[in-house]
């Protein structure tokens, strides 16, 4: 399941961008892999990464898989020579979220990318304790990894309530996440047998984003069901 889920499923700014964050987001949010593109071509730095990280997700969710890896392979570059110049909690975090993607797409990569996803997260949080995309991106590195790894459902339960606290803090830049973090913990909830808790976060999640394409479809998948 958490595979499908995948499927299914964060700074430095040199000139004005084409777009910001919340343009990105939007254009995710309707799956408009053109709109990304453009994005990812016209934008620079941490804008530009994250442009290409979700255009990855998007691709993966459509199954062009090579968009996925030119796309996530776009993001890590970009991210790597960013970090090479300055190192900043966001850039850390979105570049441990590639490299998890990496993982989840070819677990054979697990050994080249697992150890620098934690240290990533780490210097994050050293860097920014009260960062809240770092805890969610935590959330969804322990989503996926096994508890005798360090990871499991109560951790990540408990990384995604800590972001979504953060996410309380005021925000003026990169804000990405908030309604994502209750989606992630909603999964984790499921996970764990208890859908109705699952679907009050994700409802919570349209409630922060009434377009958050992704809590939608998981509603809409249990309302099927029922």
């Amino acid at each position: 399941m958490k595979t499908l889920l995948l499927i299914t499923s964060l700074s430095l700014v040199s000139y004005h961008s084409l777009a910001d964050i919340k343009d990105i987001d939007d254009a995710a949010n309707t799956m408009n892999m053109n709109q990304l593109a453009q994005y990812s071509q016209n934008t620079n730095d941490y804008e530009q990464a994250y442009a290409f990280y979700r255009l990855a997700i998007t691709a993966n969710i459509s199954g062009q898989r090579k968009q996925t890896a030119d796309s996530l392979n776009q993001a890590q570059n970009t991210l790597e020579n960013l970090l090479g110049a300055q190192a900043t909690a966001d850039s850390q975090a979105l570049l441990a979220a590639v490299y998890g993607m990496q993982i989840a797409l070819d677990n054979n990569k697990g050994a080249e990318y697992g150890m620098k996803t934690a240290t990533l997260l780490q210097q994050a949080t050293e860097l920014e304790p009260n960062n809240p995309r770092v805890s969610l991106v935590k959330a969804i590195n322990a989503f996926y990894t096994p508890s005798v790894f360090g990871g499991g459902l109560e951790k990540a339960q408990s990384f995604a309530s800590q972001a979504i606290t953060l996410y309380d803090l005021p925000c003026d830049t990169i804000c990405w996440g908030h309604a994502e973090a209750y989606t992630w913990r909603g999964l984790a909830k499921q996970e764990q047998g208890d859908l109705t808790a699952a679907m009050d976060d994700w409802q919570a999640a349209i409630d922060i984003d009434p377009q958050y394409a992704w809590a939608i479809f998981l509603l809409n998948q249990q309302a099927v069901k029922q």
